[in-house]
């Protein structure tokens, strides 16, 4: 039975203004113990007894080049056991026509089938399921294509590769409910999409290690199915406490920015409230002068990152990097352009060039594109490297708000599993990006750059690389809490100086996360402390030095909180408003702390 989430009504109203951006509103489908939300075509939060079993299941076609085609609902029809979605996915010169079917009579029956209207080129058709991440560590059984049981577990740590693959079907447990899934119409495995901070286990098909891509001439009709069942074992526990826990996270990490990509018009800008401007220059691209000369323009330090072909081209860049002034680069990296990472060779190539130059930069290594490159390659990471980086984007797979909210607690995860492969060694973070900058794993070379900059350069002419949402309200929010799940790294970057991807609007004024950043940038090398596993879209950040006590509190949920906490020699309360954040106490706040609050004690 389908009814609209009418308690959340308002909520979602609320949502859509402080995001700048309006979704479509949710609606609850209940039948006996089943009960799930649609979020469009997605089915989310699927529970058993009240007791959540999966994070999602959703239907997906992904082009040669991975990416998702958009998704129109055109019917909705609902029965008390049941629900059909009537599907148009269509883009890149594709079109599907499919159908979604939920039947709820004998546990819980997904179907998806469809035809292509279009030829397709897929690297993915079909279902997929989400388990939400605080299974991991948990016992899973995994039932292989010829019958057999193995019992394994949801990883810990993040997990570079598949954990799981030849799948038909799999059992695990949550609070007090046990689950079973099947799948029918193809194999299917798991991966880790923490690895690209998404709050998720996935379970696909098709195997990567068949043969991608695969043509789909017009015509062709496609069917997959699951079948999830569930019994309660034993009763909820609900764990959650009412006070946040302060821990120490050492000290604030440096702000940096991003350097502007954006369409000429904004060299007139102040400089960003930020310690350094991170920017990439390509080898192959045209323009490369041009966009130094543009990230000097800010008037900081430069964190600049080469991005190279072959070896061979590592000292012409740092001919253009010399012959523009070294005095203010303070760090260089250098990242294979089809890897994506610091490769040996290049790293080697690099350490020597800068050796035979006589200069005195830091370098570091890592992978420019998700944490995945930087996991999957953590073996060659070189050991003489003095610091790592790795980078973050919430959006590589799908594009809904509670997407952007969820993976803030995986940023966590992401830098300690980070933490962990660099053995000690300092941690950069960044680019930050609410979009993709560029795409990763595309099959196709991208566009060939201009020599100047009259229409931007690398994410301006990547499509789909703006968020309507950048200079929202909600994002300022999203960026305080953004900082306090990556506690703990040498440095942040945060999306681009001014354009439709930075941190001022058209008129140079800082926006929401413009003016946190610029809060944040203040409080650098403060003593800082952070809420321990926060509820989904809340976190305090305490920053202390001597006698100065400042108090950030960011909520990403509907309805006004008062925030209660205590732990690092603190305890308090704030109340911060729905989508929003406050700054009280410190010399810069707008509200002093509260006479209430409890100082170091």
């Amino acid at each position: 039975m389908v009814t609209p989430a009418e308690p959340h009504l308002d909520a979602h109203a609320r949502a859509n203004e402080a995001w700048g951006f309006a979704e479509p509103p949710p609606e609850q489908w209940s039948a006996g113990p089943w009960a799930f939300e649609r979020r469009g075509e997605e089915l989310a939060n699927l529970s058993f007894d009240g007791t959540m079993v999966l994070r999602a299941i959703r239907a997906v076609a992904r082009d040669r080049d991975w990416q998702t085609l958009p998704v129109e609902i055109l019917e909705v029809h609902s029965r008390e056991v049941g629900l059909e979605l009537k599907l148009q996915m269509a883009g890149f010169g594709i079109e599907l026509e499919a159908s979604l079917l939920v039947d709820a009579t004998d546990g819980l029956r997904v179907v998806f089938s469809g035809t292509c209207i279009t030829d397709f080129w897929r690297n993915r058709l079909g279902l997929v399921v989400l388990h939400p991440p605080d299974v991991a560590g948990s016992p899973l059984t995994v039932i292989h294509s010829d019958s057999r049981s193995e019992v394994s577990a949801f990883p810990q740590e993040i997990s570079p590769h598949q954990p799981a693959v030849d799948i038909v079907g799999m059992r695990w447990s949550v609070d007090g409910v046990d689950a079973h899934l099947t799948f029918e119409g193809e194999i299917f495995e798991m991966e880790d999409q923490r690895n690209w901070t998404d709050a998720s286990f996935k379970t696909y098909s098709t195997p990567l290690q068949e043969p991608f891509p695969v043509f789909l001439p017009a015509g062709t009709s496609f069917t997959q199915a699951l079948h999830l069942n569930a019994r309660r074992v034993a009763k909820a526990v609900s764990t959650r406490d009412s006070v946040l826990r302060l821990v120490d996270r050492g000290t604030m990490p440096a702000i940096a920015v991003g350097a502007a990509t954006a369409q000429e018009g904004g060299l007139d800008m102040p400089p960003p409230p930020a310690s350094t401007v991170l920017v990439e220059i390509d080898a192959r691209s045209a323009n490369r002068a041009a966009i130094l000369r543009r990230a000097r323009t800010a008037g900081l330090p430069l964190d600049v990152r080469l991005v190279v072909q072959s070896s061979d081209e590592i000292a012409g860049l740092l001919d253009l990097v010399e012959a523009s002034g070294t005095g203010s680069v303070v760090r260089l990296g250098v990242f294979g352009a089809k890897s994506h990472v610091t490769e040996p060779d290049l790293w080697g190539a690099l350490v020597g060039e800068v050796a035979r130059r006589g200069l005195s930069i830091d370098l570091v290594a890592g992978a420019r594109s998700h944490f995945t490159e930087f996991n999957r390659t953590s073996s060659h990471l070189p050991a003489d490297a003095p610091a790592v980086t790795i980078s973050v984007t919430p959006q590589m797979h799908v594009r809904e708000r509670s997407q952007i909210v969820e993976s803030l607690s995986i940023q966590t995860e992401v830098l300690k599993n980070a933490h962990r492969i660099a053995g000690g060694r300092p941690v950069h973070v960044g680019p930050v990006t609410l979009r993709p900058r560029f795409n990763a794993v595309a099959t196709t070379p991208p566009p060939e750059e201009p020599d100047n900059l009259t229409h931007g350069y690398g994410p301006e002419r990547l499509a789909d690389s703006v968020d309507p949402r950048q200079h929202s309200a909600a994002v300022g929010a999203w960026v305080v809490a953004s900082v306090a799940a990556l506690a703990g790294a040498e440095s942040i970057c945060y999306f681009e100086e001014w354009g439709p991807r930075g941190i001022r609007d058209s008129q140079g004024s800082l926006d929401p996360a413009g003016h946190a950043l610029s809060i944040l940038h203040s409080l650098t090398g403060h003593h800082m402390s952070v809420a321990e596993t926060p509820e989904v879209g809340i976190n305090v950040i305490a920053a202390v030095s001597g006698e100065d006590v400042s108090i950030l509190a960011a909520n990403l949920t509907p309805d006004q909180r008062t925030l209660s906490y205590e732990g690092a020699g603190l305890s308090g309360s704030v109340t911060v408003g729905a989508f929003s954040f406050v700054h009280i106490g410190g010399p810069d706040a707008a509200n002093p702390l509260p006479s209430k609050h409890a100082g170091l004690s």
